[in-house]
């Protein structure tokens, strides 16, 4: 049976779990739903939504260089033990959220953390165009909330495809972290340089 994006992305829904490993039991259980969720229990994935509570105070501090250091990026990435903060997938986790932040330069984590009035102005702006271009009022918002899961993907960091594979987000990745770690993991912040950029007064 084929796995198609649809069925994966159904699963993930239902558990929480990571793409990859979603993609993983779907092949094993020939596609049958109700076995993939079972074999996610049973490897004990299909826990990653509980552990988003809990406190992840641990982590790493990451720094990626580019042009011969005319961009520089500091990420912090946190976890609950500082054991899993010294593994290699964790490292490497790090170090290519800070790429990622170096290439395609977002503005926020998550989208979550877009201002109310950010929000409210991109979509006015969206329902305007929208408007001029001729669409019927009745279908302005959805058109208006369609550009802006766009606009979300653009600016923030989570929802952006992921440089090395565009197929997953770096959102996905997190959450294969978590599933694969065990533990709450986050990225809380990150600072962008650009040689030559104007400071904000």
């Amino acid at each position: 049976m084929e796995i198609t994006a649809e069925l994966v992305k159904t699963l993930r829904e239902k558990t929480g779990v990571g793409l990859m490993d979603c993609k993983e039991a779907l092949k094993i259980s020939n596609g049958d739903m109700d076995k993939a969720v079972d074999h996610l229990r049973e490897k004990g994935l299909a826990k990653a939504q509980k552990r988003a509570g809990r406190a992840a105070m641990e982590g790493t501090v990451s720094v990626y260089i580019h042009m011969g250091g005319k961009i520089a990026t500091m990420v912090e990435v946190n976890c609950e033990t500082d054991f899993v903060a010294k593994t290699d997938q964790f490292q490497t986790f790090a170090k290519d959220v800070a790429m990622q932040v170096t290439a395609a330069n977002p503005t926020y984590v998550k989208r979550e953390d877009v201002p109310e009035e950010v929000r409210e102005k991109e979509k006015s702006i969206y329902r305007v165009q929208a408007k001029e271009s001729g669409k019927p009022d009745k279908i302005l918002d959805k058109i208006a909330e369609g550009k802006l899961e766009k606009f979300y993907q653009e600016v923030c960091l989570l929802e952006q495809p992921f440089i090395k594979n565009p197929d997953v987000s770096v959102k996905d990745l997190l959450e294969d972290l978590i599933s694969k770690m065990g533990e709450n993991i986050l990225v809380r912040r990150f600072t962008r340089y650009q040689l030559g950029e104007t400071v904000e007064a």
